[in-house]
């Protein structure tokens, strides 16, 4: 992607979080014609169900350990879209292959003459999922001409072990602006889904603690009633998040256990927490210290006895504590805007452009 002006189309594998809109805005914001295509929104093939088990059933029979996916939707849409808007670059969020064959949209990029990007955001969410992962790997990430992740341990897996054109692209966020000077009610704000490492962190504080997030009750059995009771499950975005992270003294991640397993944990909501001025306390990985500076701009924690003990001690500390979530908001401003990513993202088609 060039400094100057293009025409993206923004390929949503993932549309149930607001971060393609949110690159597209910015896209659009520094001059760019961005088209955003949401993957979830748009009709499946007719029989979809029906077919897709047949589909599913006929390679089982052929590839017994194999990974088979039909994708859901018909490659024709796409293809008119194409035609119609003739994109400089189409750039895939998260991943494709759910949707639409991989190979099918590289020939659809190849015949409008289009860069073929993709911005991997979920891959550590595969690790668990062998066949689909390696089916992931062998079937879709060699299609693109070039490929942003948001982690460096997937980057350097990708670069190195795959040969594949791989940068390391943090996440990012818009600034999020949420009201000053108003009553705290919220100690420690965790929002996120459930996860057994999860639960054995957070009932190290529960008595502090809010969470917000989807299916947690299918693990109540696992879950102390104290910490239960802290729980409401379901998901929040948007306004309502931001309302919930002005009301939050502290706002706690806890990365899922097979991104802590891969050693990679910074995830978007660490964005997204000083970027709306919080103070952020999160578990601690090699990468995150070279994106803010551990004890002035965030905090983090390696055991459940050091995030007690940190949320003991920021809370009863106040100007500490909003010391480190100012100066974690001023790093956010200078750096980690999707503002700053799209003109990472500039700078090195501006170099490839030029050795080519």
């Amino acid at each position: 992607m060039t400094s100057a002006s293009a025409r993206i189309l923004l390929l949503d594998g993932i549309s149930g979080i607001p971060l393609g809109r949110e690159i597209v805005a910015t896209l659009q914001a520094s001059g760019h014609e961005a088209i955003h295509f949401d993957c979830l929104k748009h009709q499946s093939r007719a029989f979809y169900e029906i077919r897709s088990a047949y589909a599913k059933m006929m390679n089982k029979r052929a590839e017994k350990d194999g990974f088979y996916l039909l994708p859901k939707l018909n490659g024709k849409t796409l293809e008119a879209l194409v035609k119609e808007r003739h994109p400089t670059h189409i750039l895939v969020l998260g991943f494709i292959y759910k949707f639409f064959n991989p190979k099918e949209l590289r020939r659809i990029a190849d015949a409008c003459q289009a860069d073929l990007l993709l911005y991997d955001t979920d891959s550590c969410n595969l690790y668990d999922k062998r066949r689909e992962f390696i089916f992931f790997i062998e079937q879709e990430l060699p299609i693109y001409d070039h490929i942003f992740s948001f982690s460096q341990v997937t980057t350097r897996f990708f670069r190195e072990t795959r040969n594949l054109p791989a940068t390391h692209l943090p996440f990012g966020a818009l600034p999020i602006e949420i009201p000053r000077n108003i009553d705290q009610k919220i100690k420690v704000l965790f929002v996120g889904s459930g996860d057994f490492r999860r639960i054995l962190l957070l009932e190290a504080i529960k008595k502090d603690v809010t969470i917000y997030g989807a299916r947690w009750q299918r693990n109540f059995p696992l879950i102390s009633q104290d910490l239960q009771a802290r729980i409401i499950d379901r998901t929040v975005w948007g306004s309502e998040l931001h309302d919930l992270l002005a009301k939050a003294k502290i706002v706690l991640n806890i990365t899922r256990t097979d991104f802590y397993g891969a050693e990679t944990g910074v995830n978007l909501r660490i964005f997204e927490a000083v970027a709306a001025g919080c103070f952020l306390l999160t578990d601690h990985c090699t990468e995150i210290e070279e994106l803010f500076e551990v004890g002035k701009e965030i905090e983090t924690f390696r055991s459940s006895r050091e995030l007690a003990e940190k949320v003991r001690f920021y809370l009863e500390n106040d100007d500490a504590r909003i010391s480190i979530a100012r100066r974690g908001h001023e790093r956010f401003i200078k750096c980690h805007t999707w503002r700053t990513r799209v003109e990472q993202i500039q700078r090195l088609g501006t170099h490839r452009d030029t050795e080519g």
